[in-house]
Formats: C-alpha cells, sequence, structure tokens
C-alpha cells in the first residue's frame, strides 16, 4: 500500500494509517504515553553537529500531542520542552517525563497544569559523552517499578555504592536504580557497542536491542539478547576485563544482520494477537520485525518474521509503543540521522518523519481503552486490586501506580489478591507489592513463590530477590528444585543476591544437571556473588563433572589462588569435555572464564539510537 508519499507492506488483516505528521512533529525519535493518552515525543532539530556542539546549544525539543476527538490522528501539538540535548528516550512516569539526553537522564514536570515543564532535574548523570552519544539510552520502567537504562559507548563510569567498593567499568551495561536508595546497579555486562532499548515480559525477564553484538561476518552484527542478570554478552573486547565470567559469551537470541535496532515493544492487548512477541525497529532496513518468544529451556528461542517494511530508503523506524486500543504507534524519524552510521552517509534533514498507526481490522478493543470514566480518586483498595485482572494493559498500570501510591493501606489488599483465583490479578499484585517499600508488601511476594502458576513464581523470586528478602531464603531453596528451569534460574538469581553462604551447596547441587547454560550461568553467578569458595573447593572431586566444572569456575573467578595449577592440569584428562574445557582457565587471572582476546573495537561501530 501506499502513505505519505512511501510504499510499505503491510501483514494481511492489518491497515496502516497515518498518525502525525509535520506540522504537528517533524522528525521523531522516541515516545511514551502519559496515563491520560498524551503522546510525548523527542523530537530532533536534524542537526548532525558533534555531539559536545549539541550539548552547548541543546537544539532539539520535546513535543506533547493530543488526540482529543478520539479518531486514532494527533491533530494538536505543543512544546513541552525544548533547549534539549540530543534526545534518546522517554518515559512518563509518576506525573514527570524522563528523558535520556546524553550525559544524563533529566526529569522534566510540568508543575502548574499549563502543558509547559517548567521543572528541570537532572536524575542521573553518566559523566561521559562520547562522539556518537551512545553513552545512554532510556530511560525504561520495569514490572518491578524500578527505572532501567542502557550505557553503550566504552569510556569509563564510576557508580558510587553504600557499603561496598566502587564499580568502575568501560563496558556496555544495562543498569537500573533503587527507587529508595537511589544507588545504581548493573544487571548485565556486554562488549556490544550500543544497548538501546528494554522490554519486560510478564515474568520479568529483559530482553534488549544492541548493534555490534559480534564483529561483523556472514551476515550477522546486529540483534537482540535476553539479558540475564550478570550475564556477559556482545564480542569479546578488553572493556569485560575484570568482570566476572561464568564461561563463553552468553548466547545472542536474535540475529538480525546490519539492522541497527532499536526501539521495541511487547504488546499485552490480547485482542490483537501479538502476545508473547517482542516487535523491533531496524532503522537500517526500513523495517519493524516480530519474534514471537518460545520459552526454551531457562531462556528463549524465537520465531521471526516482518511485521511492516517500506521499500522506501528514507523511512527509518526509531520506535514503536502499543496504544491503549491496541493498534502501534510506529516512528519514523526521516532522513535527518547521519552520526557514527556506517550506512547512513547522507544528511538529508529535509526529509522529514512521521508517526504511523498499524490497526488490525476485524478487531475491538474493549471499550474506555484508557480507563478515562474510572472515578480513580474515590476506587477503594478492594476495587483497585479487582482491577489487576482488567483486559485493558493501560487500566492495570495506572491501577498498579495507584496502590503503590497508596502504600501500607494497600498491602492488605494486595496480599488478598496474591490468593486470588485470577492468575492475572495474583501476578499483578506481585508486582504491584516491588513498588512498596515496606515489609507488608515483602510477604505479598514471598506468598507468589508458592504460586501454582510458574510466570507468578518467576515474578516472585525476581521482587524477593530485587530486594534482598533475607525471609524468602528457605522458600527460594525450595525453588531451585522447581519444574519450570525459568523459576529454578529466577530462584538462583535470588539466592545469589541474598548473600547468604547457606545457599551455596544447593546451588551446586542444582548445576549437576546440566545442559542447559542460562541456568548454569545464574547458578555459577550466585556462588560468586556470595563469595564462599569452601564448598566449590570440596565439589572439585565430585563425581558429577558438570558440578566439577561449576566449582572450578567459582574457584578461578572468585578466588584462583586456591587453585593448584597441577591439579587444575590433572583434568585436563578428564573424561567430561566440559571440564576439560574449563581446566586450563584455572591458572588464569581473575577475568580468566572466557578470557578477553583485547581486540580492539571496529572503529564505525558506535552508533546512537538511529544507527
Amino acid at each position: 500500500m501506499e502513505l505519505n508519499g512511501y510504499r510499505f507492506d503491510v501483514p494481511e488483516g492489518w491497515r496502516l494509517e497515518l498518525a502525525a505528521g509535520p506540522p504537528q512533529v517533524l522528525r521523531p525519535i522516541c515516545v511514551d504515553f502519559d496515563h491520560e493518552g498524551r503522546l510525548y515525543v523527542a523530537d530532533s532539530s536534524g542537526s548532525n553537529e558533534p555531539v559536545q556542539v549539541q550539548l552547548e546549544k541543546k537544539p532539539h525539543r520535546i513535543l506533547c500531542l493530543e488526540d482529543r476527538d478520539r479518531d486514532g490522528y494527533f491533530e494538536t501539538s505543543r512544546v513541552f520542552a525544548d533547549q534539549m540535548m540530543f534526545p534518546e528516550g522517554v518515559l512518563y512516569h509518576d506525573g514527570s517525563l524522563y528523558v535520556a539526553a546524553p550525559p544524563s537522564i533529566w526529569k522534566l514536570t510540568d508543575t502548574d497544569g499549563d502543558g509547559v515543564a517548567d521543572q528541570r532535574e537532572e536524575w542521573f548523570s553518566g559523566g561521559t559523552l562520547t562522539g556518537c552519544a551512545n553513552d545512554l539510552h532510556g530511560p525504561y520502567l520495569g514490572r518491578d517499578g524500578w527505572i532501567y537504562w542502557c550505557k553503550g559507548a566504552f569510556a569509563e563510569q564510576v557508580y558510587h555504592r553504600n557499603g561496598r567498593p566502587d564499580f568502575r567499568t568501560r563496558a556496555a551495561h544495562i543498569f537500573r536504580r533503587h527507587p529508595v536508595t537511589g544507588e545504581v546497579e548493573p544487571v548485565m555486562t556486554g562488549g556490544m557497542d550500543n544497548p538501546v532499548e528494554v522490554v519486560f515480559t510478564p515474568g520479568g525477564e529483559r530482553i534488549f536491542t544492541t548493534t555490534f553484538l559480534q564483529h561483523p561476518g556472514g551476515g550477522k552484527r546486529d540483534g537482540l539478547i535476553h539479558a540475564i542478570y550478570g550475564g556477559v554478552y556482545g564480542k569479546s573486547h578488553d572493556v569485560l576485563q575484570g568482570h566476572w565470567r561464568t564461561g563463553d559469551l552468553m548466547p545472542v537470541l536474535v540475529h538480525l544482520g546490519p539492522a541497527a535496532p532499536c526501539g521495541l515493544a511487547l504488546p499485552e492487548a490480547d485482542w490483537t494477537g501479538l502476545g508473547g512477541s517482542v516487535l523491533a525497529c531496524c532503522f537500517n532496513l526500513h523495517k519493524v520485525t516480530r519474534h514471537k518468544l518460545i520459552p526454551s529451556g531457562a531462556t528463549f528461542t524465537t520465531e521471526d518474521a516482518d511485521l511492516l517494511v517500506s521499500e522506501n530508503i528514507d523511512f527509518h523506524p526509531t520506535d514503536v509503543i502499543e496504544d491503549a486500543d491496541g493498534s502501534l504507534l510506529v516512528i519514523d524519524t526521516g532522513g535527518w540521522y547521519k552520526i557514527c552510521c556506517p550506512t547512513s552517509h547522507f544528511h538529508k534533514p529535509d526529509i522529514l518523519g512521521a508517526i504511523y498507526r498499524l490497526r488490525r481490522e476485524g478487531v475491538s478493543a474493549p471499550d474506555d481503552p484508557w480507563g478515562h470514566r474510572l472515578e480513580w480518586h474515590s476506587i477503594g483498595e478492594k476495587e483497585l486490586v479487582e482491577r489487576l485482572g482488567d483486559r485493558r494493559p493501560q487500566v492495570v498500570r495506572r491501577v498498579q501506580a495507584e496502590l503503590r501510591k497508596r502504600g501500607p493501606a494497600a498491602c492488605g489488599a494486595l496480599m488478598g489478591a496474591v490468593r486470588a483465583s485470577h492468575t492475572a490479578i495474583r501476578l499483578n499484585a506481585v508486582w504491584t507489592s516491588a513498588g512498596i517499600a515496606l515489609s507488608e508488601a515483602r510477604a505479598v511476594a514471598r506468598v507468589g513463590l508458592a504460586d501454582p502458576d510458574a510466570t507468578v513464581r518467576q515474578a516472585a523470586c525476581h521482587v524477593v530477590g530485587l530486594w534482598r528478602d533475607k525471609e524468602a531464603f528457605e522458600p527460594l531453596v525450595h525453588c531451585l528444585r522447581d519444574p519450570s528451569p525459568a523459576v529454578r534460574r529466577a530462584a538462583a538469581e535470588a539466592l545469589g543476591r541474598l548473600e547468604d553462604p547457606r545457599a551455596v551447596p544447593y546451588l551446586l547441587e542444582a548445576t549437576e544437571a546440566g545442559e542447559d547454560r542460562a541456568l548454569e550461568h545464574s547458578l555459577i553467578y550466585a556462588c560468586l556473588e556470595i563469595g564462599d569458595t569452601a564448598p566449590a573447593l570440596r565439589s572439585l572431586e565430585h563425581p558429577n563433572p558438570h558440578r566439577r566444572r561449576a566449582a572450578l569456575v567459582v574457584l578461578d573467578q572468585r578466588d584462583p589462588q586456591l587453585l593448584d595449577p597441577a591439579m587444575v592440569l590433572h583434568w585436563l584428562d578428564d573424561t567430561n569435555t566440559a571440564v576439560r574445557e574449563t581446566s586450563p582457565v584455572g591458572v588464569g587471572p581473575p577475568s580468566g572464564m572466557g578470557r578477553s582476546t583485547g581486540q580492539p573495537d571496529c572503529g564505525t561501530a558506535q552508533e546512537s539510537r538511529c544507527s
């Protein structure tokens, strides 16, 4: 079909519409909705000046678009904030708009209700700004209520931690920030150049887009990764030195080639047929792809297909988001961008962008998809928790935000909800509890550890681990024997974060099953976080080869001086291949396992969101 001067291939049963274009928006980059359905858009000036010049001039802006007549087209636009550094992510959360504008994340608030941000707070500063401005993408709100973002580039950043040594790193990361203390912690580590966007599955798993996850070759370069806590991903690179490794680099979920994937969405509307799929914008390939997640052991495989494709080389999708009615907004930034992008050689600021709406035909959204007609301030906690099972995703999000604000008053209702017959209510109650900094909320998640549904148990493991809830120790140990590998892996993550030495023998015992790289990683990484190496020393002579290998890795990474080189050489003749391949590493430095080759980065690899 043809629309707005471009030709598109649209999937059967769907139609494409123009949702906004000039003059409402000129060069949109990324977007987010507020709870009223207003759309906040990072809009580029079209500048490709050096990033330090852009930091001084701040030529970009944030727009607020509204579809007041509810016809699907955003007919009104106003400037919410001007004088912005290159914006590489927007998040509306708790009455404010958070904008990643390297080197900082800014919190913009309209305190007087005139539609313009009059308060600007530097919410986070990474302290680095490289020439490609790929130091910072995000932020993104996790299901747990914590705020996540991505670090790209390879400039060193330093994070101060309460009661712990400073965290110094040049590697790529996903970070998250504690909602109470403000402490920042890494989620994953990478030798890739440019992690961009993160989405969160119902069980709390993180999927992200990235460029240069490997040195280009064989049609491979960029893709999607399942970010398992503590995992080390991407190409081998010297920035990985000093970060714990549990074996070889963690696997890639989807290879996309030189696609420059950026914006992601994980649709939740159950009436469109896209549930369980991740949608990825491919800037270089002029398309949006669909990747259906299929559980495979403790991780996923995917079924991959194109969703929306344009044959026009100036169509550059940079973000995709689900509207409350289940339609998808696809953001086309236009032809202006070329900073550090190996495939965008021409600066075309006159080729303006647009926002398109992809809508499934023949299906109807539930009435009032935003919940505008609900009396939010007068709804009691009991009715709110009942609405945690609502079919309307935006209503559920607003219910969760409201319950979190009510704090103590909500905890009793959530304790009832986590025992409800409706699985969605129980799952969303567990996630809601994660955003409440009270001991009563921790008790809600502990109940979820014994839930009949595996996804609820997995979410509960995530929440108790996130808050380091020491009262969850015994049920977490029980979860190490769960029928679901994903639950066992989540339980291992949580036990590692509790740092209780009693867990190490259970974790090492759980490695004996072998054959699942994702699960093995989390079991070993948990032992590394806890730091008690005595059980690993005792396991070196264990008859199970998977346990022997795990013990070798734990000792190599945590305290290699405990390994006698002669002892290690003995295992070169082990009957198990995994043990033979592991044993020589035991004589190396702390960065031993799968150590970096020290290869330099491939020069033009560092891109920002759009390349």
